[in-house]
């Protein structure tokens, strides 16, 4: 199963005993500052947790798969996320 932004929002609810519109303020909140911080071009990084990461991507040759056309994509920025060490070993169950 998929985790939610309607299930982390219920679940700050419940944990912390706030009314669930709060919850959902607090979460919209969080959100914008992640996203904020990443157009701007800065990493985030939540300890315990991971780093997310801003790269550069440069101009390459691809392929149009309707035509099989050759053409240049253009440079971008994408989003990558690194775990932390204590995240990957609960993951592993280590």
């Amino acid at each position: 199963m998929t985790l939610t932004k309607a299930n982390i929002i219920d679940a700050i609810a419940e944990a912390n005993g706030f009314p669930r519109n709060k919850a959902s303020e607090t979460v919209e909140t969080l959100l914008e500052i992640i996203k904020g911080t990443l157009v701007s071009g800065e990493d985030v990084l939540i300890s315990n947790f991971g780093k997310f990461c801003v790269n550069q991507k440069k101009e390459r040759r691809g392929r149009n798969p309707a035509t099989g056309d050759d053409m240049m994509l253009a440079p971008r920025k994408i989003v990558t996320f690194k775990c932390s060490g204590d995240l990957r070993d609960k993951i592993n169950g280590n």
